[in-house]
Order: C-alpha cells, then sequence, then structure tokens
C-alpha cells in the first residue's frame, strides 16, 4: 500500500464546559475516504491515538480486532500473555496483552457490560491494564500485606504473581481470572 500524505491545518476553537477563558481546544479534520478506509462509523468510533511525546506526528488506527492483534503479536514473535475473566462460571472478556508492545486487545464475550474486565472501555491502554489488575488483587495500602505475600510465597507486590497465585478472586464477586498462555 503506497503511503498517502496530506497537509491539513489545525483547527483552534474557544474551549466550552468548565475551561477557563484562555481555554482551547485543538482539532483535525480527517479525509472521509481515510477514515471510511478505517472502519469508522457512527455506532464504531473509536479509535487509538498515540503520540510520543517529542515527534508531533500522531497515528490513528480503527479499533483492534482480537483475532487480528493476537495473529499480529504472534507473528512479530512478541511476549504475549493471555487471560479469560470470568464471573462464575460465564466467560466474559478474553484478554491478550503484547508485553512487549505494551499493548492490548480484549473481545467481550457478553453484553453485561458490569460483568466485563474493563465496562465500557473497548479499547484498554496499558494504564487500564496495570489497574485492571491491581483492582483484582489485595490493596498496596493493606494492614499485614508483608505478611499476605508471605503466605503467597511472594517477596514484594507485584499484582501479576498475585494474580497467578489466587486467580485474582476477590471477597466481593464471583469474578476470576484463569490465564491461559503466558
Amino acid at each position: 500500500m503506497m503511503l498517502e500524505e496530506r497537509e491539513a491545518k489545525v483547527l483552534i476553537n474557544k474551549a466550552g464546559g468548565s475551561a477557563g477563558p484562555a481555554g482551547k481546544s485543538y482539532r483535525i479534520a480527517l479525509p472521509p475516504t481515510w477514515v471510511k478506509q478505517l472502519g469508522i462509523e457512527e455506532d464504531s468510533r473509536e479509535v487509538l491515538l498515540q503520540f510520543d511525546g517529542e515527534c508531533i506526528t500522531m497515528r490513528i488506527r480503527g479499533p483492534r480486532e482480537y483475532a487480528a492483534f493476537l495473529n499480529h503479536a504472534r507473528d512479530e514473535k512478541h511476549d504475549l500473555l493471555i487471560l479469560h475473566y470470568y464471573d462464575g462460571e460465564t466467560l466474559c472478556t478474553k484478554i491478550c496483552v503484547d508485553q512487549t508492545a505494551r499493548r492490548l486487545a480484549i473481545e467481550n464475550k457478553t453484553d453485561d457490560i458490569l460483568s466485563t474486565a474493563f465496562g465500557v472501555n473497548q479499547m484498554p491502554n496499558w494504564e487500564d491494564w496495570m489497574s485492571f489488575l491491581e483492582s483484582r488483587c489485595i490493596s498496596r495500602q493493606r494492614d499485614g500485606l508483608q505478611y499476605y505475600l508471605a503466605q503467597l510465597g511472594l517477596e514484594r507486590y507485584d499484582p501479576l504473581a498475585i494474580i497467578r497465585k489466587t486467580a485474582g478472586r476477590m471477597a466481593e464477586d464471583a469474578c476470576w481470572i484463569k490465564i491461559v498462555e503466558g
């Protein structure tokens, strides 16, 4: 596929809502043909934006389809972690974590948002992943944490290591995690 480039202007508007008097919002209009190729439509318009903090470049990509994400990461020989998130005996979310690229893709297997791993978030990022792991573990601030970790055979607080020992089971719900690969 040939790389297509277009020049664009950044649209700068006065920000509304609770923004201060000097608040501004910035937008870039995308060519409709590109948006169509990405598969973005009224009912499917979540995208992943990337910025490295140094370059003024942005990569915009359509929603990550789980199987394609998994196949690509395997083709690249990345370090993968695949988990299944259950509510009781019901598989609710399949999670594929590319630990090399620090990205993930999910596939919800239920329409019950309250039973899915990331709720309404269909495109969790690395920070969402870290928060999810900690949400399925004992709190870092818990009194007696070192005793608890010693009982699990762990020397330090590591959410993934804790989940490997406890399956992410919590007293508050019937949810748990099965590590399928990794």
